[in-house]
């Protein structure tokens, strides 16, 4: 799981099954390194097959951070580029799969159990059958989803960077602001923890102070220590998370539900406000009814893209 900021890598066995039965994996020996300690991602996965005591394996399934063209992809957020030959090569790995790394948060989805799961607002059940949508922030914004609920029906997107649209006029400041600031606005500007970051400065400059140069942590440390300027950008950020989440959920048809993914979440939930969110999330004028069946999760487990990509490789290795 190559991201922006982190590399997480697992070795993976994959079980014998039944005739007709979906192969099962088995995840060891995880490590996370940091993509900036290292000049390519060669290198990174040369030292922590080192570093585990582990052969060359036969095949290799990396989850990326970027857009996946042609078995190559270079990082959105990072200065790593990924080639498929390139890596078989200077690895010796017989096979390589490159893959966005929200398609394997797709593929996660339908491995991960309830108790990597929580729950935004009431438990509903969803479509049978119906459409998922997989979205979230960390070091980027991602966005994927599974027609029908199955794995062949993926969808691989760039949702991320689709323009931010203001749902209330706090948030046309917002985006004026930072329209001074940035020029374009997309999404991933807005949700990201960069995105957290520039929500705060907007608001200084909105309310006319100084810009305070904290960063994502330190803002969501401020916030639950009780600073109020923090506070109030996190609750905005969830305000905003919501909105985009239900705008998602009526471009994918997600009646099967809508996935939160990515590693800003999963720390904000103890401030998140889950009867706020669902209320932004279904504030859709005449589509309210059809977002309020829809059901709101977050992918809490830390190792989700792992667990994806594995079960990805079940699917389209050879």
């Amino acid at each position: 799981d190559i991201g922006g900021t982190n590399c997480r890598l697992a070795l993976a066995a994959i079980l014998p099954s039944e005739e007709g039965a979906a192969r099962q994996t088995r995840l060891f020996a995880p490590m996370t390194l940091k993509c900036a300690d290292f000049p390519t991602p060669q290198a990174g996965i040369a030292h922590y097959l080192a570093s585990v005591g582990a052969a060359t394996p036969p095949a290799a399934a990396l989850a990326v951070a970027g857009p996946v063209l042609a078995g190559r992809a270079h990082l959105t957020n990072a200065q790593w580029e990924l080639d498929e030959a390139a890596l078989q090569s200077a690895l010796g790995i017989r096979t390589v799969r490159l893959m966005n790394d929200f398609a394997a948060m797709a593929f996660a989805a339908l491995v991960i159990g309830p108790a990597d799961l929580a729950w935004i607002g009431p438990k509903v059940t969803g479509r049978a059958g119906g459409n998922i949508a997989i979205m979230g922030p960390g070091t980027g914004f991602g966005v994927a989803a599974l027609a029908g609920g199955r794995d062949e029906g993926l969808l691989v997107t760039e949702g991320g960077h689709a323009d931010f649209a203001p749902a209330d006029l706090e948030e046309v400041e917002l985006l004026r602001a930072l329209m001074h600031r940035h020029g374009r606005v997309a999404v991933e500007l807005v949700l990201s923890g960069r995105g957290l970051e520039n929500l705060h400065a907007a608001r200084a400059e909105i309310a006319g102070a100084p810009p305070s140069g904290l960063n994502a942590a330190a803002i969501t440390a401020a916030a639950e220590q009780g600073d109020v300027d923090a506070a109030a950008t996190v609750a905005k950020f969830c305000d905003i998370l919501a909105s985009i989440a239900g705008n998602f959920a009526l471009a994918y048809g997600a009646e099967g539900g809508v996935f939160i993914a990515g590693g800003i979440v999963p720390r904000l939930m103890p401030r998140l406000d889950a009867v706020a969110f669902r209320a932004r999330f279904e504030a859709k004028g005449r589509f309210a009814a059809y977002l309020r069946a829809i059901p709101t999760q977050v992918i809490m487990a830390d190792d989700g893209s792992l667990r994806g990509a594995a079960r990805a490789w079940t699917q389209m290795g050879p």
